[in-house]
């Protein structure tokens, strides 16, 4: 059994996430726009579905891994990262 974790945007991700996983999130994290500072910065959360790993950002931006082990990034049209 594996547990999950969060952490904060822009906070380096925690030693659980695999690297393609961390990748991508740095890549999301970079791409929040800078007027979305004064409020408080979203959080990630780690978690594990048959063994793979599920990260999903407060604003609902989700990075997986894909069957050819690259990372994959979906989120909502209105939640600004298009």
């Amino acid at each position: 059994m594996q547990l999950g974790t969060r952490w904060t945007s822009g906070d380096e991700p925690p030693k659980a996430v695999p690297d393609a996983v961390a990748r991508a999130v740095r890549e999301v994290d970079a791409a929040i726009p800078d007027d979305d500072l004064g409020q408080p910065r979203p959080r990630w959360t780690l978690t594990w579905l048959e063994g793979r790993p599920i990260a999903e950002l407060d604003t609902g931006v989700i990075v997986t891994i894909g069957q050819d082990g690259e990372p994959v990034v979906t989120h909502d049209a209105d939640d600004g990262f298009a």
